[in-house]
């Protein structure tokens, strides 16, 4: 089978196609994959920013495909799943053997593309907003409309009730982007800071949830445009792993700041948010933008693309039909 390996972690050029052969494990369960999801993860372990991650690898967590062994699981073959891949195993090939529980149906009506660039973004977003505290009624700022936690964040939260939800762009094209799809509420943060935009689209009040998938100055931004009582949750950091913050903003607001990992998570919780999540794609009242589609033996080309053009929308892998 067509693997991309990371033989080094030294940038792009630490990827190669090799060739592999693999044989079905009774214990798991094997899983002929379609597409692969390319995310910034991906980027920070290749070039040497994980601690505990040591090549070879193969990255990618997250994918969909279709089951071509059963192993220990009640499964058909020929159903089609999505899932989240653990590190060192990933997505970016064409077969992965994963234990039964961290696969999910494919609920019909939805693409095999659509399924990949929802999980890890749509994931990550129903359940960072839950951790926040999140309910019906409460305003919602998701930053970066462009990427997938904060697009998916974005469409969950105004699915979900929310009085308000804003988001922002690196640029004034971007931000005219968003709002031909649809996104209203954007900060152009090439006119405005977050704070000032975020001050304006909510006359003075503040936001109630922050879910913060980009940290750098962004963090210390978002702090600054929240009500009393608010709740932030980081669980990104492509602009950068430090900040300046200034303490009064939570300490005077009684704010909450918490930390999350999808790696963390129970499956109970996973399953909870794939069955508000799955309804919701079906009806297409969701859908992750995806930007664009290499083949698998393009995938340094990818990933590239992915952190130097900064896409609107999620790059994928086609890896078969």
């Amino acid at each position: 089978m067509r693997v991309i390996e990371a033989f080094e972690f030294t940038g792009y050029s630490g990827l190669r196609l090799v060739e592999r052969e693999y044989l079905p494990s009774r214990d798991l369960v094997t899983v002929r994959l379609t597409a692969a999801g390319v995310n910034p993860l991906d980027h920070t372990i290749l070039s040497g920013g994980h601690p505990r991650a040591k090549p070879p690898a193969v990255f990618g967590n997250e994918g969909a495909g279709v089951v071509t062994h059963s192993g220990p699981s009640s499964l058909p073959v020929g159903a089609r799943v999505m899932f989240t891949a653990p590190f060192g195993n990933g997505s970016w090939q064409e077969y992965v053997q994963i234990k039964a529980e961290e696969l999910q149906p494919i609920p019909d009506g939805v693409d095999d593309v659509t399924a990949t660039a929802a999980v890890v973004g749509y994931l990550s977003a129903y359940l960072t907003l839950q951790q926040a505290g999140f309910a019906a009624g409460k305003s919602v700022l998701a930053p970066a409309i462009g990427g997938a936690v904060g697009n998916a964040t974005y469409q969950l939260a105004r699915a979900l009730g929310a009085s308000k939800v804003v988001s922002t762009a690196g640029s004034k094209a971007k931000a005219e982007q968003a709002r031909e799809r649809g996104y209203d509420n954007v900060v152009d943060l090439s006119a405005e800071s977050l704070a000032q935009g975020v001050r304006r689209l909510t006359d003075g009040a503040g936001i109630d949830v922050v879910i913060d998938a980009i940290g750098g100055t962004i963090t210390s931004e978002a702090l600054k445009a929240m009500a009393m009582g608010g709740s932030l949750v980081t669980l990104g950091y492509s602009a950068g792993r430090n900040t300046t913050i200034d303490v009064t903003d939570i300490i005077w607001k009684d704010l909450s700041v918490t930390g999350f990992s999808l790696f963390r998570c129970t499956r109970q919780e996973i399953q909870a948010a794939w069955d508000v999540i799955s309804p919701l794609l079906v009806k297409g009242t969701v859908k992750p933008p995806v930007a664009r589609i290499f083949p698998l033996e393009e995938a340094a080309k990818a990933l590239q693309y992915l952190i130097e053009e900064r896409p609107f929308g999620k790059v994928i892998l086609k890896i078969a039909d």
